[in-house]
């Protein structure tokens, strides 16, 4: 891997991680890393860098093995003096939600990378990187590829089916939902499915349920937990109501980006494909 200089930051070619080092790091030389984040901790594992992380986030809670390491974060904040103790030599973090918190390492000298994939294609490529910093570069290549092969066989099986609309509810209340921008939106297209918040601004819009009624969905996507799906019973007219279409979804693999995701969109293809054929044999 090549040096990187202190305070220098740059783009990898057609990948999301952003690199931003203290100070120069080679590739052999991350031993010691902690992981701020589920979806960072469970690459490192699939590349074979588990035994190199020291620490993680509470929430990282997969593979097994993460959970007995220390927990020296959460979403809100981070132990400071608990990382400074550990001794890291790279601390990776998710950057649209924790470069202000990881600062303070920064000043401190501590090397820090960012992973943020932004396309489902990217993730593929952060796990080649996360391969150069640790050490891990052919497992890399092969979990990367692996990923690679199950996107292009879930999209030569379902992107050109026959379009479902769908509303994808990201929690209640308030009512959200996401814009084909993000990771579930992204994967909702792939599967043939057509969102109705597809074109927002805003990546998880806030919405009424009167803007839904007025959409009337095919499909209603969401959690199984609370009133995540249950609040639609109340109208019965809704298409997804009425043709029994309220599905829930896998969250964790499709809320928390990583080499098990396509696993996630499988299933959401073929919950799609189910409510495809539902509806083409309906009176």
């Amino acid at each position: 891997m090549r040096p990187v200089t202190p305070k220098a930051a740059s783009w990898l070619p057609s990948a999301g991680l952003l690199l931003l080092l203290a100070q120069p790091v080679t590739a052999d030389e991350a031993r010691r890393i902690i992981s701020l984040t589920p979806h960072i901790t469970e690459m490192l594992y699939a590349i074979g860098a588990g035994e190199q992380i020291v620490a993680t986030d509470a929430a990282s809670d997969y593979p097994a093995e993460a959970r007995a390491l220390p927990k020296v974060a959460n979403f809100r904040s981070l132990h400071l003096e608990q990382i400074l103790a550990l001794q890291p030599d790279l601390v990776i973090a998710w950057r649209s939600a924790q470069a202000l918190q990881v600062q303070p390492l920064e000043n401190l000298g501590i090397p820090v990378a960012f992973s943020e994939p932004k396309t489902l294609q990217s993730l593929a490529d952060e796990l080649e990187y996360l391969g150069e910093l640790t050490g891990h570069r052919e497992q890399a290549r092969a979990v990367a590829q692996d990923y690679r092969q199950q996107l292009t066989q879930l999209e030569a099986e379902y992107s050109h089916k026959t379009p479902v609309t769908v509303f994808y509810q990201l929690g209640y209340p308030p009512l959200m939902s996401v814009n084909d921008h993000t990771w579930m939106g992204q994967a909702v297209r792939l599967c043939g499915g057509t969102n109705i918040l597809a074109d927002s601004p805003i990546p998880y819009p806030q919405v009424g349920t009167e803007f839904v009624l007025m959409q009337d969905p095919q499909v209603i996507l969401g959690e199984t937990t609370g009133q995540l799906l249950s609040l639609w019973q109340q109208w019965p007219e809704l298409r997804a109501v009425r043709h029994g279409q309220l599905w829930p979804v896998d969250t964790v693999r499709l809320h928390r980006f990583t080499p098990r995701t396509p696993a996630g969109i499988r299933d959401l293809c073929e919950t799609l494909e189910t409510a495809r054929q539902g509806f083409a044999s309906a009176p």
